[in-house]
């Protein structure tokens, strides 16, 4: 398995010596001579605060030292992850468009089947896109290897960041303005940049110019499908 440490992000061979059960000594960086994962010591709940905190380290630990590539069913989670991706962005836009109240007026079951429509439409072509030039932008101005198990490492690096979406689910329970959303948008951002920065190992600078790219794109179709939609509710 491919370690890293945590805080330079150098190879290592090992992360630990186990000397009995439950008897373990944490193996130190070559590089920076720091201790290679602290994070092995520790309860997950320290893990999921120093990513919500959005600490490179965290990150590290979570693409390169948490789990085993060969162990997991590597596809099926990325396909698992990509579907609940889908279902988080689908409810941010369904909350989007109730809270607009632009179709109050149309019948109950015309309402439920255009707004339906237009929420499917929007999460996918939407996400479509936002995939398209976050994979493009990722080759192009990063310069990342071609391989397509390059380019999956990356989506499931990004799914692994928007983690922040789950936050959504909370509005079921307790009512919050929509501009709450928008909110959870910059910390996805941000949450994204900074694990492509981790997993492609390129300057900040260049990452932020994909995503940001990426979710204006995303951000821009919504808005233009919208109007659209609208305008042919009009005719």
């Amino acid at each position: 398995m491919n370690f890293r440490c945590v805080q330079c992000g150098h190879h290592i061979k090992s992360l630990y010596v186990q000397y009995s059960p439950g008897n373990i000594r944490l193996m130190k960086c070559q590089n920076c001579r720091a201790v290679a994962d602290e994070y092995i010591e520790c309860e997950i709940m320290i893990l999921l605060i120093d990513l919500i905190l959005h600490k490179a380290k965290a990150y590290r630990h979570l693409f390169y030292n948490m789990f085993d590539p060969k162990a997991m069913n590597f596809e099926g989670l990325m396909w698992k992850s990509t579907f609940g991706f889908l279902i988080l962005d689908a409810y941010r836009i369904s909350i989007l468009l109730a809270n607009s109240g632009d179709s109050a007026s149309y019948p109950s079951l015309a309402l439920l089947i255009w707004g339906c429509g237009k929420i499917l439409l929007d999460a996918f072509v939407g996400n479509l896109l936002f995939i398209s030039i976050l994979l493009l932008g990722t080759r192009s101005l990063l310069n990342t290897s071609s391989k397509v198990s390059r380019y999956k490492s990356i989506w499931l690096a990004i799914l692994a960041s928007s983690y922040l979406k789950l936050f959504l689910i909370a509005m079921m329970v307790w009512e919050f303005p929509s501009s709450v959303i928008f909110i959870i948008d910059i910390f996805v951002l941000s949450s994204n940049t900074l694990a492509l920065n981790v997993i492609s190992e390129s300057a900040m600078s260049k990452c932020l110019g994909v995503c940001l790219c990426a979710h204006a794109v995303k951000f821009l179709v919504s808005l233009a499908i919208n109007i659209r939609l609208a305008n042919l509710i009009t005719l």
